[in-house]
């Protein structure tokens, strides 16, 4: 199911500028070399196992090049496939077909390799409290399509954009004068507020003072050559806390430290590596003529 902000309107306009992009006045390899009337028949297929995204969007790009390309899928949008194995069939002309074909597999390796990533740290957290969110590291233009592959990994959105919610970061604290005359400004906005804080000392402000819902706790969390994870500071953070604001770790969030993270006890963790540092899901298309 599609999230809320993933409109069918913003979905054809991202769809409409990658094929303006790619196609500009049409396949000129395809449309030289194929009778316009051969139609033809394919299979998609995973080369990699992980989990799969952006079929419902692939899917929209053929019926917008062409309505009548017809596609079953043989797994959904979420499901985990194994390396090998066939997840869609795609029948029509032959010609739209590899129009289509690229911005189709593009669009899919990398909501999947987002959804793949998403879902290893997601099983990690398995029987903790604590969720996994994304950041706005994202793609430019691609956003809604990062934060839908997270959603279908198992994984939570933080905020869509800088519109949905108040985050005072760093910059904001310096622009405003302190901490707390940024929070002072943020009153009766009608938004969550969360800021965040740099060191244990900051943190004691922000509870003094008061006036956030969620507190990012920013680089707590340290790891050492070795790969040595030590949690004692955001341990301490989140036991000076006592349950008065949600708490979210950031910074030196990887696979080796998520399980130690969660044992604090932190309400939620930030990884922006899950959409900034996408490994591709490697996915073909194979097509032959229809008889």
């Amino acid at each position: 199911m599609r999230p809320s902000y993933v409109t069918q309107d913003v979905l054809e306009r991202i769809i409409d500028q990658a094929l303006e992009e790619d196609l500009a006045g049409g396949d000129a390899t395809s449309r030289a070399t194929i009778a316009p009337e051969t139609r033809a028949r394919g299979q998609f297929i995973a080369k990699e196992s992980g989990v799969l995204a952006g079929l419902e969007v692939a899917e929209s790009v053929f019926h917008r090049l062409d309505p009548g390309i017809q596609i079953h899928w043989l797994q959904s949008d979420g499901s985990q496939v194994v390396s090998g194995k066939t997840y869609g069939r795609v029948e029509g002309n032959a010609i739209s077909i590899l129009e289509g074909e690229r911005l189709a597999l593009n669009i899919m390796q990398r909501m999947s390799g987002i959804a793949s990533a998403t879902r290893k740290m997601v099983d990690l957290l398995e029987g903790s409290t604590t969720v996994l969110l994304d950041t706005r590291k994202t793609a430019p233009g691609l956003r809604i399509l990062d934060k839908w592959a997270v959603l279908l990994g198992g994984g939570s959105n933080h905020r869509v954009g800088l519109f949905d919610m108040i985050l005072i970061k760093e910059n904001h604290i310096a622009a405003a004068g302190s901490l707390e005359t940024a929070l002072d400004r943020t009153a009766e906005k009608g938004l969550k507020v969360e800021i965040e804080v740099t060191s244990l000392a900051e943190l004691k402000r922000v509870l003094d003072h008061g006036g956030a819902d969620r507190v990012m706790l920013d680089n707590f969390v340290s790891v050492d050559a070795d790969g040595v994870v030590d949690t004692s500071a955001l341990l301490e953070a989140v036991r000076l806390v006592q349950g008065q604001l949600e708490t979210e770790a950031s910074g030196n969030i990887t696979l080796n430290a998520v399980k130690a993270i969660a044992k604090t006890g932190v309400d939620f963790i930030s990884s922006g590596a899950l959409t900034h540092s996408v490994h591709a899901l490697d996915l073909s298309l194979l097509v032959s003529i229809e008889e």
